[in-house]
């Protein structure tokens, strides 16, 4: 099967944490996902349904997603680093951490791009550098077994 791919441009981004408080005016702990994740999801949501409106796997059929999130190189980086790096030597040790990543996308596109993120049997993300912008970029399979 044709995979679906689709990129989300900017800089990667993780899911960050639910913010639990007590809220003394109903008498219980909320739990409130921070605004920047959320908007991250929504953008997530749209460069989906850009990418292809038809395609979903709502059946229950296993899924392979592969997840390439693209770093800027650092201005700071030295010569010697940078050649390092365009010949596939040196790659992004820092934040967000690749599960983070993983979680924020598989959970964006649940009940969008199929009917819930435990369908995702195989998943593969990588951190990279590019010598572009940086990005996000997602590919769906059907996990033929």
């Amino acid at each position: 099967m044709i995979p679906l791919e689709f990129t989300i441009y900017g800089k990667p981004q993780g899911k960050a944490r639910a913010r639990t408080f007590y809220n003394p005016r109903l008498g219980r702990t909320q739990s409130i996902t921070p605004e920047k994740t959320v908007l991250y999801e929504n953008l997530i949501k749209q460069c989906y349904m850009i990418a292809d409106e038809k395609e979903s796997w709502f059946n229950g059929e296993p899924l392979q997603m592969i997840i390439s999130a693209y770093y800027e190189i650092p201005k700071s980086t030295t010569k010697k680093k940078r050649a390092e790096i365009m010949d596939g030597k040196l790659y992004p040790t820092k934040k967000p951490d690749a599960d983070n990543i993983a979680k924020v996308i598989c959970d964006a596109l649940n009940k969008i791009a199929y009917k819930d993120d435990t369908q995702i049997i195989d998943l593969t993300v990588r951190k990279l550098y590019s010598a572009d912008l940086p990005k996000v970029v997602v590919e769906i399979y059907e996990k033929e077994l």
